[in-house]
């Protein structure tokens, strides 16, 4: 995740701002997964979960799920859920 997105465990998503809602809410998780909310080996909450819970569209949810698998923040395992990566 670029060091210049500076969100924090407890940000809401910023619809009108500069940085796209997916990037946000991968960096909200990055966060979240820094602070210890989800240690490694453990799953982060649904895609329905984040989505009710960040006001975003499904699809917004699984681009910023994709990115953080891209980094190697976590992995999914299909039919279980998607988890944080051991470090």
């Amino acid at each position: 995740m670029s060091s210049d997105l500076r969100f924090g465990p407890d940000d809401d998503i910023d619809h009108e701002g500069p940085v796209t809602p997916y990037r946000q809410l991968a960096a909200i998780l990055t966060a979240r997964i820094a602070r210890g909310d989800w240690g490694p080996n453990r799953p982060i909450p649904s895609e329905q979960r984040l989505v009710q819970e960040y006001g975003l569209a499904r699809s917004t949810v699984r681009r910023s799920i994709r990115l953080l698998v891209e980094e190697g923040t976590v992995f999914v395992v299909p039919q279980r859920g998607t988890f944080v990566s051991p470090r």
